[in-house]
């Protein structure tokens, strides 16, 4: 007899054989949902945000399948049709922008097929459903003179100041996401050499060289903070908040709005636009496609490409009259 796990739910223990798949027929949707949720957190490596995004989605879509009378994982077998997944994605339609559709279908998609996979279910009905065309829309980014002046901002007088100004000149410098900023630790991070170790999507590592101004802007900070924070550890988190935890990626935005409002920014931008504006200058001044592909950690080409729907004649001006490292001779 195969040896067995359980696992505790809010009402019900689950009884699951630690063969080559699970026996869910008889288990309920947000059980099933649960599994999926503690297999794709633990197992495939997807980020919290990843997996809180999956985990309102499919609650959603259990709400419309409880109406359908679609309670347990048998009776999909039974029930589900690809025109009930189409029903519910149309009800959405007005609502809801296409991007979040196609990641409400994506999770429906996964969440199938890791019952099929389990034999819990005979086929993947939501393969039968086609993605809803995304919206084409252009990555917001600053020019580069705003990136410099945006920089410039934090009153480097201040240890906040110092370490707001470090973090904004790794974003940039590196192009790396926010929660990939935020996540990093002292370990991580080797200014001898000028490279940062990112631990990005599904867990994937990439090593990114760190500009010069961003390894100083870094050594500046990392002085001042352990002046003040001796924890006596080998590594800590890189960038901490005034209590000494580490920084939130809510506390980045409210970061970079304040310094958007020392400028007197006369638009908004988005903790991911630096992103974005570390891609878009890269690839304006000449970087091939596939290296910025591995800088950002874009698993996909076609995600990097959409950077070359920008107006690089305009954007190749601006860059060589106003970047003090495009002139001859700097």
């Amino acid at each position: 007899m195969l040896p067995s796990f359980t696992i505790e739910t809010q009402s019900i223990t689950l009884v699951v054989m630690t063969a080559s798949h699970l026996e869910l027929s008889n288990v309920s949707i947000p059980e099933a949902v649960q599994l999926f949720l503690d297999y794709i957190g633990t197992q495939r490596g997807f980020s919290p945000h990843t997996s809180r995004a999956y985990q309102i989605d499919l609650g959603d879509w259990n709400q419309h399948l409880t109406r359908h009378g679609i309670l347990q994982v048998k009776d999909l077998n039974e029930k589900l049709k690809a025109n009930l997944i189409r029903n519910y994605l149309s009800g959405l339609y007005e609502t809801h922008e296409r991007s979040s559709l196609c990641r409400r279908l994506a999770a429906i998609r996964s969440f199938l097929r890791f019952l099929r996979l389990r034999n819990a279910v005979d086929r993947d009905v939501g393969l039968l459903v086609p993605s809803p065309k995304p919206e084409k829309k252009l990555p917001y980014f600053l020019k580069v003179n705003e990136v410099s002046e945006l920089l410039e901002a934090p009153d480097t007088t201040t240890y906040l100041g110092k370490r707001d100004r470090a973090l904004l000149e790794l974003i940039y410098s590196c192009g790396v996401r926010v929660s990939e900023a935020v996540g990093l630790d002292d370990s991580r991070v080797n200014l001898a050499e000028g490279w940062v170790s990112v631990l990005g999507k599904g867990r994937k590592e990439r090593q990114i060289p760190i500009g010069p101004p961003a390894m100083e802007a870094l050594q500046v900070y990392l002085d001042e903070r352990n002046r003040r924070i001796d924890s006596g550890k080998k590594s800590q988190p890189l960038f901490v908040n005034y209590l000494g935890g580490r920084l939130s990626t809510r506390s980045v935005a409210r970061i970079l709005a304040k310094q958007l409002i020392r400028i007197a920014a006369t638009r908004s931008v988005s903790p991911h636009g630096l992103r974005h504006s570390f891609a878009t200058h890269l690839l304006a001044n000449g970087a091939d496609l596939r290296t910025i592909q591995e800088l950002l950690g874009h698993a996909r080409l076609s995600t990097t490409q959409k950077y070359t729907h920008i107006d690089l004649g305009h954007l190749i001006k601006d860059y060589r009259s106003t970047h003090p490292l495009s002139k001859k001779g700097s």
